[in-house]
């Protein structure tokens, strides 16, 4: 079996590349890759981004599969192959139809559909495996978790107070778009939440569990509620990733260990109304004063900015309009505490910040607000990197926001398992024309996909965690985030299928997981942008550069 999973993803890499290769040379331009040339076909660039994400997770799942240490078997075995086995048949499928627009040659365009490669995608994906991986699932066997002795130890903590504090509470939280509770936050707080990403010189535990030990974190904590208690850990992990990489020591001996401790909450205020993924046309302006600066304009989607105690705000401090993102530097606005819809802090100078919490469909908890500032004074102390930081707040908001990437797929995760875990209970319980809907094949397939699927982008995301311990895989960041928060609007989808009617009820949890996972795709980057301009862009630039 593990030499025809090679075979299969192989197949799929030498197309990838092939693909890959023609849209470098279509979006050449002087040596360069022209954004211009690639908008021409978005979709073709679009699409490229998504197969090479389900690829590289397919890739990873394999070896997973096969490494005995990781308590892998048949399984895993069988779940890399069903996998392998998709994923080729999608990617040939796609390419088969439109050869002229991918670029793919007619040997490869005979290659990719022999009777050979046929038979072995009709031996990976035939109902009896998906009946194996179905069934499995319904008897809890979900898969390896491939976790050491002290992530196993963190998982089973932070597990625990899901169940005790946050599921008992979430569906209430939700219905009545309540704000979360003191206890949760005390509680992670005692637990070392909030520190998951400082270093232990500032109070920390970022040396002892890395990245991994925060994606865990971040799952079992979206597992029990996305909005109440699996984003909490973020928005530290984005605005301590930003100290670290560019603050003044004074600014890391000052907020780092209040950060790590939740002895204060913050909130990112990068989103404007007119200006989301697009920061280089943002308008929000920070303007020199004596001692200071002070902040005007309107930020949207700023999660959590009412209960927050400083927002770190993204403004436009050097007016050169050439400057673009070069003329960004973060700031730190602090302000009182609020538990309300609404705010508004005026101060002793004058100066006024006001919130506004937008209604949403799903995410609720934390509230997204709204965000104006007038005339409102920051302390230059409050500008991070100080002078030296002037200009650099792009780059330092991108220190964090790749973090922030990696944490969404883990949030994506914990959400899936939920609605998985949910499905399985009433496909266990539930009875339709004499038997159990666990019992029909339809019922098995839907579920082993779920449970491969989640597997798939759970171990992928550790990969990436890795990665990033070793100061290496932003752009793979990325593409684990791109494919979990999409596909993970498949996984609640068909868990709220396999519920029936009761899953549009808001009697079952399921209707919550599914309206919560489609923010996955919006924030943290919107999946077309990060398709083309992260993913596609630097795929090509790689496939420029190597035949350069």
């Amino acid at each position: 079996m593990q030499s025809k999973i090679s075979q299969l993803n192989q197949l799929s890499a030498r197309i990838l590349n092939e693909v890959t290769t023609y849209l470098a040379g279509q979006a050449n331009e002087n040596g360069r890759i022209s954004v211009g040339k690639m908008d021409e076909n978005q979709t073709a660039h679009y699409n490229l981004a998504w197969y090479t994400a389900e690829v590289r997770v397919s890739e990873n799942l394999a070896t997973y599969a096969f490494d005995s240490a990781r308590g892998t078997g048949e399984l895993e075995q069988d779940m890399a192959f069903l996998f392998a086995g998709e994923t080729l048949n999608r990617l040939r499928s796609e390419v088969a139809g439109k050869p002229a627009e991918y670029g793919v040659s007619p040997q490869t365009q005979s290659e990719i559909f022999t009777p050979a490669i046929n038979a072995m995608i009709q031996e990976a994906t035939g109902y009896e495996r998906y009946n194996r991986v179905g069934q499995a699932a319904l008897e809890g066997n979900f898969g390896a978790l491939s976790l050491d002795e002290d992530q196993v130890m963190l998982r089973d903590t932070f597990r625990q107070f899901a169940e005790d504090k946050v599921i008992p509470k979430a569906e209430h939280i939700h219905r009545t778009d309540d704000i979360i509770p003191d206890d949760f936050l005390s509680g992670l707080a005692e637990l070392g939440a909030f520190g998951l990403s400082i270093p232990g010189e500032y109070e920390g535990y970022m040396d002892a569990y890395g990245n991994v030990g925060m994606m865990v974190v971040t799952e079992e904590l979206s597992r029990g509620s996305l909005a109440t208690a699996g984003s909490l850990i973020t928005r530290p992990e984005i605005l301590s990733k930003a100290i670290i990489k560019g603050g003044t020591p004074e600014q890391k001996q000052k907020w780092l260990p209040k950060l790590a401790t939740g002895e204060v909450f913050n909130a990112v205020a990068v989103t404007e109304p007119n200006y989301g993924s697009d920061v280089a046309g943002m308008s929000v302006t920070a303007d020199k004063v004596d001692g200071g600066w002070v902040i005007n304009g309107v930020k949207t989607w700023c999660t959590f900015a009412g209960y927050a105690d400083v927002l770190l705000v993204l403004a436009r401090t050097e007016k050169d309009p050439g400057l673009k993102h070069k003329g960004l530097s973060i700031l730190l606005a602090e302000k009182p505490r609020s538990k309300e819809h609404k705010f508004e802090h005026t101060q002793s100078g004058g100066g006024k910040m006001e919130g506004s919490a937008i209604p949403t469909i799903g995410y609720r908890g934390m509230h997204s607000y709204e965000v104006s500032f007038d005339n409102y004074f920051v302390p230059d102390e409050n500008l991070i990197g100080g002078e030296e930081g002037r200009g650099k707040g792009f780059y330092l908001q991108m220190a964090g926001f790749a973090g922030g990437r990696i944490q969404t797929a883990a949030r994506a995760n914990g959400v899936m398992q939920a609605a998985l875990e949910a499905a399985v209970r009433y496909c266990n319980e539930r009875k339709v024309f004499g038997k159990e809907i666990g019992k029909y094949q339809i019922s098995l397939w839907k579920v082993a996909r779920m449970a491969m699927i989640i597997q798939a982008s759970r171990q992928f995301s550790a990969h990436v965690a890795r990665l990033m311990d070793q100061g290496q895989g932003a752009m793979e960041a990325t593409l684990i985030k791109f494919y979990a928060s999409k596909i993970a609007e498949w996984v609640t989808r068909e868990a709220m299928q396999l519920h029936g009617g009761m899953g549009y009820a808001e009697e079952y949890a399921v209707s919550r997981y599914y309206v919560d996972a489609r923010v996955f795709s919006i924030f943290e980057g919107a999946e077309e942008v990060m398709a083309l301009r992260v993913c596609a862009r630097d795929l090509l630039a790689q496939a420029l550069g190597a035949a350069s």
